[in-house]
């Protein structure tokens, strides 16, 4: 049995300890906000927070989340008014939107970590997130403006 927080909500599994969080999270949680992407971990589509630093639930098994505080893209502001959230908004970053959700929590542990992030170190921690689209610049934009939030 796995106990977790998951959202500040007090949770329990009792399932295969290796079954990724991705799919506890969306399929019995029923949480779609986090993406299926690569399934290797390489996209970032499937960002969350465990603990405070951005994981990625594709490959975070339950078994090794005993205890842990996971936030998703749902629990980050249920409102949308996160920094981030607002900055996204305000640059217009989204276009077709499906690794948004990824980009969003990278930024906010981020930020969290490093609230004075240098131009550098956004761009080493955003670049495990792929865009499909392309809007890295607009990303940036956000985030950087983010900082000033």
């Amino acid at each position: 049995m796995v106990t977790l927080r998951v959202n500040g909500v007090q949770r329990s599994y009792d399932g295969d300890p290796a079954m990724p969080l991705l799919w506890y999270v969306r399929d019995e949680l029923g949480l779609t906000g986090t993406k299926f992407g690569c399934g290797i971990a390489q996209c970032g589509a499937c960002t969350v927070h465990v603990n405070g630093n951005a994981a990625r639930a594709c490959m975070t098994p339950m078994g090794a989340i005993e205890g842990a505080n996971v936030t998703t893209i749902e629990g980050l502001s249920p409102d949308g008014t996160h920094p981030v959230q607002r900055t996204w908004r305000d640059h217009s970053v989204p276009q077709c939107g499906y690794c948004q959700s990824g980009q969003i929590m990278q930024a906010a542990a981020l930020l969290e970590e490093h609230p004075n992030a240098t131009d550098e170190e956004i761009d080493a921690a955003m670049t495990g997130n792929i865009c499909r689209c392309g809007t890295y610049a607009r990303i940036r934009r956000a985030v950087r403006a983010a900082r000033e939030v």
